[in-house]
């Protein structure tokens, strides 16, 4: 996860290893480079977001076999396809299970854990850690970051293959126009289809709620008015994902 030292820098942090910055990720050389793809399960209880990770992974990380998405505990762990070599859970599940029996159960199947969460404090980060997870990373994060973290995790070779489209754009996207949004609308924009919900995107902001909701409801007036439905939050992730904001 990226964590905050005394110093104001992030790390991620390892349950094996001390703390390795962020911006040293794509420099490290893996142990020991897998010949193979690395299978991969999720677990998130948010349907649209879960949509939109297995959407840029199918796409982009081509070293990865997204073999497994589960809604719920039970999904995941009585699937056939667990367990995995690699599984993301979702710190906040809404599911009495707490991250720590969630975490050293897929730790015992055999499977690395990386926590992925919106919520972003010393004690969930140690929770998660200290049960055996590999690294605990920010929903916030930009996809590429945590899949490089999951490569760190796992030993293997950071891709080098340059991205593709997050999913195929409809028919005559190429020619739609981008609405140009402040850097306040922006902001909230990332945030929001990153997974945080409105009051998060405000505290994220260090700004009032309503100001989060203005920002985020000009973003879908002006996607309206350029003929690009936002209405729903699965059509504003896609919108983010067409125009660079879901990375």
């Amino acid at each position: 996860m990226t964590s905050t030292d005394s110093n104001g820098s992030n790390t991620l942090r390892s349950a094996s290893a001390r703390p390795v910055p962020v911006a040293s990720w794509n420099s490290l050389t893996p142990d020991a480079p897998s010949q193979r793809r690395v299978r991969l399960a999720i677990l998130d209880d948010h349907e649209v977001l879960l949509d939109s990770l297995s959407s840029w992974i199918n796409v982009n990380a081509y070293d990865f076999d997204l073999v497994l998405t589960a809604h719920t505990w039970l999904q995941l762990v009585h699937s056939d396809n667990f367990p995995t070599d690699l599984v993301f859970l979702d710190f906040q599940l809404k599911e009495p299970v707490s991250i720590e029996a969630r975490v050293r159960t897929c730790r015992a199947a055999g499977a690395k854990v990386v926590v992925l969460s919106s919520l972003d404090t010393r004690e969930s980060r140690e929770r998660a850690l200290d049960a055996g997870a590999s690294a605990f990373l920010s929903k916030a994060l930009p996809m590429r970051e945590v899949m490089d973290a999951a490569r760190q995790v796992m030993g293997v070779a950071r891709d080098s293959a340059p991205q593709r489209d997050w999913r195929p754009l409809p028919v005559g996207a190429a020619n739609q126009s981008r609405p140009k949004l402040s850097a306040g609308e922006a902001e909230a924009f990332r945030l929001y289809v990153s997974g945080f919900s409105t009051n998060e995107v405000a505290q994220q902001m260090n700004v009032q709620y309503e100001t989060a909701k203005t920002y985020l409801r000009r973003v879908r007036e002006k996607y309206a008015k350029a003929n690009r439905p936002a209405s729903k939050k699965a059509e504003l992730i896609r919108r983010a994902a067409e125009d660079g904001y879901l990375q």
